[in-house]
């Protein structure tokens, strides 16, 4: 898994992940927006339009950055994520937990 900041936007920073997101790389993802986090940023739109797979690690990852967010009145949005991947959100029902948007813009744009 590749993790790239590509920018800040509306006060948000996007960063975004290629590869998979699984048990081995789901702590590399929490690490890195952690030390971002303690670097103050309190807003994210993550692009997973190069994510190929996502497992309930990866999930649990993404849900203890979320609520490390929330506590700091802090926000991470999901943006244009592959077919397989939003099935694994919609199965594990996490669709109605994190907001994901059909593209980065349109996430940006919330911010």
């Amino acid at each position: 898994m590749e993790i790239i900041k590509s920018g800040k936007e509306n006060d948000a920073l996007i960063v975004k992940i290629n590869g998979r997101m699984d048990a081995v790389t789901a702590p590399e993802f929490e690490k890195a927006m952690s030390a971002w986090i303690d670097e103050s940023e309190k807003y994210f739109v993550v692009d997973l339009s190069s994510l190929e797979y996502i497992s309930s690690a990866g999930l649990r990852s993404i849900l203890v950055i979320a609520k490390k967010l929330k506590a700091l009145n802090g926000k991470i949005l999901l943006a244009a994520m592959e077919e397989a991947v939003n099935e694994v959100f919609e199965i594990s029902g996490f669709n109605s937990i994190i907001p994901i948007h059909d593209t980065v813009q349109a996430a940006i744009r919330q911010f």
